[in-house]
């Protein structure tokens, strides 16, 4: 994960610097030094703050940095969050990628934290998904982990999840592929093959569901066959359907945990966590997160 930061706060100076920051370099006499002041503007959770160091390390050796928080905290409008001290030039150079690194982060964390937050008091843990800027993906769950929550998948190679192009693609010549419910048949083969691959060895196995047909299906092949760490998603269902999945999974006692995913937001996640899942995925703490508003100010 280091190197991976430190390639991308590379790529993102090579393409912001360039050649020289010509106006800096310009106007501010090359022995002139400043404080300046990494501040919130508004309330939120702080991610990134460590990559302050690391950005500055690249531009000056002369550039000394202070956190005056840590990463997780949560912040009122006007907190000083970081001293930065050496050539102004460096922290002129320097500003706008500091900036875009920590407000990104930030922001993330804030709002993970708010969904985090609406589910206080359940069992319920807020998870992320892949729906990442490339090249960004540790960091952003980074940041979603900063705000209380957990992360899911890291990508495709550490757990099974059967999603719907996958039962399509086992279906596909047999029946329409727009259908409403995939056969038991492509339900169990699914996870007759993920059980017994090569591949799949001490993974997580999860299977993507979208009607009450498909989840009593791909419970009974769990409870019966699964030895390890099995999740059924429940993809797109009303609120109603989903406290009935989880009367069936509490009914037989089965081990399975449950995950909802789609269509949930600040204002109904409440009404979801009182159905009794264990986990409930949110792709936007990652793909549209609104970016906190902190400054650097040269003082």
């Amino acid at each position: 994960m280091i190197k991976d930061v430190n390639n991308l706060i590379s790529l993102a100076l090579r393409e912001d610097v360039g050649k020289g920051d010509i106006t800096s370099n310009t106007l501010i006499p090359a022995n002139q030094k400043s404080v300046a002041f990494v501040i919130a503007k508004e309330d939120g959770v702080i991610a990134g703050l460590p990559l302050i160091k690391q950005i500055f390390q690249k531009i000056s050796s002369g550039v000394s940095v202070s956190l005056k928080v840590k990463d997780g905290a949560k912040v009122k409008k006007g907190a000083k969050l970081a001293v930065i001290k050496g050539p102004t030039r460096a922290i002129l150079t320097g500003e706008r990628t500091v900036l875009n690194f920590i407000q990104r982060l930030s922001g993330i964390a804030t709002l993970t934290n708010k969904f985090v937050q609406a589910v206080k008091g359940t069992k319920i843990r807020i998870l992320d998904t892949r729906k990442t800027v490339p090249g960004w993906r540790m960091l952003d769950k980074y940041a979603v982990k900063m705000g209380g929550g957990v992360n899911h998948r890291i990508g495709l190679f550490d757990a099974v999840l059967i999603k719907n192009n996958h039962l399509k693609s086992l279906e596909r010549g047999v029946r329409g592929s727009e259908q409403k419910t995939y056969s038991m048949q492509a339900i169990v083969h699914a996870l007759e093959l993920a059980r017994t691959s090569k591949w799949t060895k001490g993974k997580t196995i999860e299977i993507e569901v979208r009607n009450l047909d498909e989840f009593f299906v791909a419970l009974i092949y769990l409870q019966a066959y699964s030895t390890g760490r099995a999740v059924v998603m429940l993809d797109n269902m009303t609120a109603d359907k989903i406290k009935e999945a989880v009367k069936i999974r509490n009914l037989i006692k089965s081990p399975v945990l449950l995950e909802i995913s789609g269509g949930v937001n600040q204002d109904s996640i409440r009404e979801y966590a009182k159905s009794g899942v264990d986990f409930i995925s949110v792709g936007a703490l990652t793909h549209s997160p609104k970016a906190l508003d902190i400054a650097l100010r040269v003082q």
